[in-house]
């Protein structure tokens, strides 16, 4: 039996119309899609208030019917704004994406944490910062409690939650089977520790096990000195630990490309599954 649920971000198909987004999907055997409906369709969702239990029930029913699951709904908003009027309406889009997730036929919406300034800067690196996440995040699982959702927080570098033990510290204080972690690998690397990348893949893994709620996937190398991302196999990151984990503690977990486009779909599919098949 394939335990292996792989999927990939739909918007990184381009912004395709309906059924020729899942004819693509259905020729890459994807099984699963991230869906953050204002990037793949932002005509018909110009912003979050053009959502209904109409679009959601839509959506989800087709996606269904052509075998496409929606393991994710992604939601990408700012959690982490000092501002607080921007704070507000970053949770009120969260909340009314966790209210339709059944009606998308998910249960899990996604975020990263943002930014207490306008774009990066070092202020997320202090506690206040991750004070003001963990102030979000227990709104938002209260919330999502009511409708049976989860809500899913990927840690990122330049993010106040930017490291695996500040994902595991947050899981650990909110103490709801509501909140899990999307793991992605490549968004905690950094120049400082690229050296020790395997490490840092292998403490992650470790500190976030069981709270893991999807994989991201997609892989990283240096460029003229900087950290740049690329697709899966064309950089430096080892995937054995991430797929070994897949196949053999948490098996049909979901796994998503990502940063990965047309070309590159693919090599980065059959690399994956060389690897998976004779771990």
């Amino acid at each position: 039996m394939n335990t292996l649920n792989l999927g990939i971000r739909a918007h990184d198909l381009g912004q395709l119309d309906l059924q020729e987004l899942c004819e693509q999907l259905k020729s890459y055997q994807f099984s699963n899609i991230q869906f953050a409906i204002k990037k793949s369709f932002p005509e018909l969702v110009p912003s979050f208030q053009s959502l209904s239990p109409g679009i959601a029930s839509f959506f989800g029913d087709y996606f269904a019917r052509n075998g496409i699951k929606i393991s994710t709904l992604g939601c990408y908003v700012n959690i982490s704004s000092k501002d607080i009027s921007v704070r507000k309406e970053a949770l009120e889009n969260f909340k009314t994406h966790l209210q339709l997730a059944r009606d998308f036929r998910t249960s899990i919406v996604g975020t990263e944490t943002g930014s207490v300034g306008n774009g990066y800067t070092p202020e997320n690196f202090t506690e206040e910062a991750y004070q003001i996440v963990r102030s979000s995040v227990i709104e938002m699982v209260e919330y999502a409690e009511h409708f049976g959702a989860t809500v899913g927080i990927e840690a990122g570098l330049n993010h106040p939650l930017y490291t695996a033990k500040l994902a595991r510290r947050l899981v650990e204080e909110v103490q709801s089977p509501h909140l899990k972690i999307i793991l992605d690998v490549a968004n905690l690397i950094n120049l400082e520790n690229i050296s020790n990348r395997d490490e840092v893949l292998k403490d992650a893994i470790d500190l976030l096990h069981d709270h893991i709620a999807m994989i991201h996937l997609k892989d990283f190398t240096v460029h003229n000195g900087k950290l740049e991302i690329v697709p899966v196999g064309k950089g430096m990151l080892n995937f054995e630990p991430i797929l070994s984990y897949l196949k053999h503690d948490r098996p049909f977990l979901h796994a998503t490309l990502e940063e990965t486009k047309r070309e590159s779909i693919k090599p980065a599919i059959d690399y994956i599954h060389e690897i998976y098949h004779r771990l």
